[in-house]
């Protein structure tokens, strides 16, 4: 499947759909784990573990988006002179590491 990255939209293979939901899926779950937590009044310290937990799988998740981001519509653009493409890559790097 050729990637198309045009119009704000991307068209992703079944295979990456695939990996990245069910990074989001664990994540989710990781989420209402720790909603558990908090309803049943757990330590602090085990919730923030857990919270740091969540983090990373997000940070994996962006890595691994932004990753193919530049592999597919960052290269398009910029071969086919798009410049502004890597002032947004740039904005989005700032964004991710807040």
């Amino acid at each position: 499947m050729e990637n198309c990255c045009s119009g704000k939209t991307k068209e992703r293979s079944e295979a990456e759909i695939k990996c990245l939901m069910n990074r989001l899926s664990r994540i989710e779950g990781q989420i209402r784990g720790i909603r558990g937590m908090v309803e049943r009044g757990a330590y602090c310290a085990d919730i923030l573990t857990q919270s740091s937990a969540v983090s990373a799988a997000m940070n994996a998740f962006n890595r691994e988006l932004l990753a193919s981001h530049v592999r597919t519509c960052v290269v398009d653009d910029v071969k086919a002179g798009r410049d502004e493409t890597v002032d947004e890559l740039v904005g989005l790097i700032e964004k991710l590491m807040r």
